[in-house]
């Protein structure tokens, strides 16, 4: 494994599909949100050692649409974690250039949240060490949906030609404008799905899944996922020389 404190910067955009907290509690014989707390402390650890990996954008799935299917116990206990991790934090990622952003449709979510996530956003608004942008109510669809109906009004107010919208229009309508695309996406816990994230921004991004739980996936870990990585050839559709 390469020495992460000798990692170039390379301004990598990382996401990472934080899959397998209930799963780690369960199988301890303990409630699920014990497993969210372990995993909100795995965030603290990866987002500390993300510039020191090369990474200067790192995109976490943190609650998708689909998740209200969850029990009520456990949403509220996420969303109130969720709050707890942005008070703890946020002095933390001042200090360390963090500048914290939230995708997703938030009309859903509980004021109070709202509050707070437009707050840490302001906050960190001047930091460029690390932008870190965790998707809450995000789901790839719902947001190019969204997309769809603001460049569809844009059209019938006569602002833009239907037949002329761009690829960086669609872009810039989408809930991660301005962030680059992702380069690499990583998904823990075993599962080799997608799970409806980031459809649109993934069109060549690298994938990797891994077995390990999301609470037990150490920056190590991370760290021999990028040594593979910096291996692959990428080739965005072209053909290799």
């Amino acid at each position: 494994m390469a020495d992460m404190s000798l990692w170039p910067d390379t301004g990598l955009h990382v996401a990472v599909i934080m899959d397998g907290n209930g799963r780690w509690a369960t199988q301890r014989g303990w409630p699920r949100l014990v497993g969210h707390r372990k995993g909100a402390e795995r965030v603290r650890e990866l987002v500390a050692a993300s510039p020191k990996l090369g990474i200067r954008y790192l995109t976490l799935y943190a609650f998708s649409t689909e998740n209200w299917k969850r029990s009520t116990e456990e949403v509220l206990g996420l969303m109130s974690l969720m709050g707890r991790y942005i008070r703890r934090e946020a002095s933390r990622m001042s200090d360390e250039g963090v500048r914290m952003r939230f995708i997703g449709d938030r009309s859903r979510l509980d004021p109070k949240l709202q509050r707070l996530f437009r707050w840490i956003e302001a906050q960190t608004a001047g930091n460029d060490r690390l932008h870190l942008t965790v998707a809450v109510n995000y789901g790839g669809r719902d947001e190019i949906m969204r997309a769809t109906r603001t460049l569809a009004a844009q059209a019938a107010a006569g602002e833009i030609d239907p037949e002329a919208i761009t690829a960086a229009q669609i872009d810039a309508a989408l809930d991660t404008a301005p962030l680059p695309d992702p380069d690499l996406i990583v998904r823990t816990s075993g599962e080799t799905r997608v799970s409806n994230f980031l459809l649109w921004q993934a069109a060549y991004a690298e994938y990797e899944f891994t077995p390990t739980l999301w609470p037990d996936f150490t920056p190590a870990h991370l760290a021999q996922i990028l040594d593979r990585f910096d291996l692959r050839e990428r080739r965005y559709g072209g053909v290799a020389l």
